[in-house]
């Protein structure tokens, strides 16, 4: 299985199908049993910890559903964090978040926290911090799974924004339907294999398409 660069793809499962650990591995947070994994050339078991931290801070961005923001950072402080580690300065950092939230259409909340933002908003802190450091690779763990029906449009919409004009790849993991509707690409995995590898088909979306062998 091949991730291409500037794909908008989707991976869709039952629970305990092994979507989660199959983003784990693309995300360099887990290694595979069996196989190799090479994320631009370069594969991921020869990487020491401290490369592979390097490699996900610079080259990986994650977004999960449960949005993962420091409750006591302001929106900026959450947008700022990533870069402390890449040795910008303060101001420069502050500059580069602000910048990011206004990407996302939060220009106007960079010194409210958390819980004075809605879940949408919330999302699109998360999606900012992700880009922080202007990744190759976005991974999204059901990132609409804690909205409503129209946020989580708009989170998709911002998805398929960056990803058609900035061509970032992005790998979305969900069970929505919908969701998987707005991608170029499914991946459908079953007790651990993988089941279909295709456009975004009817079938495809519910779960009664198999590639032939």
């Amino acid at each position: 299985m091949t991730v291409a660069h500037g794909e908008l793809m989707a991976i869709m499962g039952p629970s305990g199908s092994g979507k989660s650990t199959l983003m784990n591995i693309i995300g360099c947070l887990d290694s595979p049993t069996t196989g190799i994994y090479r994320f631009e050339g370069t594969d991921t078991a020869t990487l020491s910890e401290r490369a592979l931290a390097r490699m996900r801070n610079s080259g990986i961005g994650f977004i999960f559903q449960s949005f993962n923001l420091l409750p006591r950072l302001s929106a900026l402080g959450n947008v700022a964090l990533p870069l402390v580690y890449s040795g910008l300065g303060k101001a420069e950092r502050e500059a580069k978040a602000q910048a990011l939230l206004a990407k996302v259409g939060l220009a106007d909340k960079p010194r409210s926290r958390p819980a004075q933002l809605s879940g949408g908003q919330q999302q699109r802190v998360a999606v900012a911090r992700a880009l922080a450091n202007a990744p190759k690779l976005l991974l999204a763990d059901e990132p609409t799974g804690a909205l409503d029906t129209k946020t989580g449009a708009e989170v998709l919409g911002l998805f398929k924004s960056l990803n058609r004009e900035q061509r970032v790849t992005v790998v979305i993991v969900t069970h929505d339907p919908e969701v998987a509707r707005a991608t170029d690409r499914v991946v459908r995995i079953q007790d651990g294999r993988v089941f279909y590898d295709g456009p975004p088909t009817e079938a495809a979306l519910y779960g009664h398409a198999e590639v032939a062998a």
